[in-house]
């Protein structure tokens, strides 16, 4: 296929994942409707496709509304959390030294500062979790304030564009929570020790979700895996993360049709990358413990096709036999370069288990990962995507492969 069809198809696929599908949060209807249409158009290039059905929820917010006395303070309702209609003392915390002293119990708990400086790992998230992070949230669980707002600034690198950011993001932490600006929790601190209302009208929904997986099968059971997640956050396009990366995998896929190589292709959308309980990635794991030893390369894919920038493939344990093939990638593409290593995607989950893994992003997002304002926001959108990188991408992908495989 030239780069004119494959640009064409391209902006197809970014037009349906961000615009005709309102959009892709896990346990969303958009969501499922995004796997469903993965799915089909594998499925019509001649991949042998399977739906991994999760249990899942999906949330939704009414709003929220904070009074002390005759004021009001914005706040808004934390991703998944439940509802509630308090009124209780107002107490507030800074640190974790504070938090073990102060008696919360029953109370409504103002977290600030140091305490609130970046996003609290979900309780039971198993691939990072800072043990400040679970001592935070024993202490809470142990504690129970009747409910809890927390202030916070920005931290890309956590969570994104986002601000404020959400502290706690957790379906399985029942605890009532809000959230708000520094600003506004600063106005706050001059009401400690008054009675505040605080009201969330926040409600969680049992949903499905699905993973998808396609192969091109052959005898040998060595695996290249090559993965890009399909989920966004509420509230977002979710151009850059992650339908350029879902873009990439179709693009790829229908290069990849006649494919007749002695190595297993295997495709996977994975749902659940930007949600608490990354059910898709647990699942891949359990279905493949006993099998990462046949996985002789994962390449993932999140972050790609930023208008600014060249394209940067992070490397990540690569044997020296699939080095020089990295290095004539490198070279035969311009718009690609090497790019720095970078924990926050799933490759990491390939790495951890032994595996070789290359990570495809934006050079610019990589450099910025501190300081942008863009992911997990409605500025994530296809004005953001330049398609000519994601063609690239996907040719390279392509080009790699088809190297790394001995034909029949």
């Amino acid at each position: 296929m030239d780069k004119d069809k494959l640009y064409q198809k391209c902006v197809s696929y970014l037009k349906m994942l961000c615009e005709e599908i309102p959009e892709r949060s896990v346990g969303s209807r958009g969501n499922r409707r995004a796997t469903r249409f993965f799915e089909n158009e594998l499925s019509s290039l001649g991949w042998q496709t399977e739906m991994t059905e999760l249990e899942v929820m999906d949330w939704e917010s009414g709003g929220a509304t904070l009074r002390v006395a005759d004021q009001s303070f914005k706040v808004l309702a934390s991703p998944y959390s439940l509802g509630c209609s308090v009124q209780a003392p107002l107490i507030s915390v800074s640190s974790l030294g504070e938090l073990e002293r102060q008696e919360i119990t029953g109370k409504i708990l103002l977290l600030h500062g140091e305490l609130a400086k970046e996003q609290l790992m979900p309780k039971n998230f198993v691939f990072y979790n800072p043990e400040e992070h679970q001592q935070v949230i024993a202490l809470l669980e142990q504690k129970q304030p009747a409910a809890i707002i927390s202030a916070t600034g920005r931290n890309a690198a956590l969570a994104g564009g986002v601000y404020p950011f959400p502290l706690i993001e957790d379906g399985d932490f029942d605890i009532p929570s809000v959230y708000t600006t520094e600003e506004e929790g600063r106005n706050l601190l001059s009401c400690i020790g008054k009675s505040a209302f605080l009201e969330s009208r926040s409600t969680r929904i049992p949903a499905k979700a699905y993973n998808i997986i396609a192969r091109k099968r052959k005898d040998r059971r060595q695996r290249i895996v090559v993965t890009a997640h399909i989920d966004a956050k509420k509230g977002t396009p979710g151009a850059i993360d992650n339908a350029t990366g879902v873009a990439i995998l179709l693009l790829l896929a229908e290069l990849l049709a006649e494919y007749n190589g002695d190595r297993i292709v295997e495709i996977v959308a994975f749902n659940g990358e930007d949600y608490y309980a990354v059910p898709g990635q647990m699942d891949y794991i359990r279905k493949n413990q006993e099998h990462f030893e046949n996985i002789m390369l994962n390449i993932n894919i999140d972050g790609a096709g930023y208008k600014e920038g060249k394209t940067a493939f992070s490397f990540f344990d690569i044997p020296q036999a699939m080095k020089a093939t990295c290095d004539d990638l490198l070279a035969k593409f311009d718009g690609i370069t090497e790019g720095i290593q970078w924990p926050q995607g799933d490759h990491s989950i390939f790495v951890q288990h032994g595996c070789p893994a290359m990570a495809v992003s934006s050079q610019w997002f990589l450099e910025h990962m501190d300081s942008q304002e863009i992911t997990h926001t409605a500025k994530d959108n296809l004005e953001i995507v330049d398609c000519r990188k994601v063609v690239e991408i996907a040719e390279a992908l392509n080009w790699f492969i088809r190297m790394s495989n001995t034909p029949d």
